[in-house]
């Protein structure tokens, strides 16, 4: 019966950090999302000082995403970021637009790469894996991280409940809004959503809830689409 009760325990706690990873994993994503952006932004400029600008809030983003990338346990795309990170420093350091423009390549090379890896984060060894399964379920440290993550799962369901309503409301907009006005009605939710992600020492609650918000906004312009194809 001991047996099954640690079996159990053990599973529970598993699962329940695995949640909280996985989240801590989608948060580091959409920082690279961000930086990506801001990357793109650079190598369509012509002027070095803009270009070494967007290079900069690249660089900034990436240095948020640290801790998060630490609790995601993802020894790969924690590479690829710090390499990233030196690369997009000697991007605002150059003194020639083609200097930055080349490291500009390398940086967004290395942006894809490690959201191509984050994506793909379950399918190989977590740094974490080893030691969650080898846990001790006894301990009252274990005991109170299985407690905080079940709360913090609970709050997230409740929040993913709450905004399906939002995705309701946006769909509608989506529908019968004018394809300009749409995209610029949720761009503006997107572009908020983002800032909000980079700022430091937000809640729990609010980083989930402006992450969510995020995903259901990317998924609306997608549907938008191109506005120069409409009718």
């Amino acid at each position: 019966m001991k047996k099954n009760i640690f079996f159990f325990c053990a599973i529970a706690l598993l699962s329940l950090s695995s949640f909280s990873t996985n989240v801590e994993c989608e948060y580091a994503n959409s920082n690279m999302g961000y930086a990506k952006s801001q990357i793109s932004a650079a190598l369509l400029t012509q002027d070095i000082n803009q270009a070494r600008f967007y290079a900069y809030k690249a660089l900034s983003a990436l240095e948020k995403s640290k801790k998060q990338l630490n609790v995601c346990g993802c020894k790969y795309a924690k590479e690829s970021m710090l390499e990233n990170m030196e690369v997009l420093s000697l991007a605002t350091k150059s003194t020639t637009l083609e200097g930055t423009i080349s490291y500009l390549h390398a940086s967004i090379e290395l942006t894809n790469k490690t959201i191509l890896v984050l994506e793909s984060h379950d399918t190989h060894e977590s740094a974490y894996a080893v030691d969650e399964l080898s846990v001790n379920t006894n301990s009252s440290v274990n005991k109170t991280s299985v407690i905080k993550n079940s709360n913090k799962k609970d709050l997230f369901e409740t929040i993913d409940t709450s905004l399906e309503k939002y995705r309701i409301s946006l769909d509608k907009v989506v529908q019968s809004v004018n394809c300009k006005d749409a995209t610029a009605f949720a761009s503006r939710i997107y572009a908020e959503c983002e800032a909000q992600l980079l700022k430091p020492n937000i809640s729990e609650g609010s980083k989930y809830y402006n992450l969510r918000t995020k995903e259901i906004t990317a998924e609306a312009l997608t549907k938008i689409g191109d506005c120069s194809a409409a009718k």
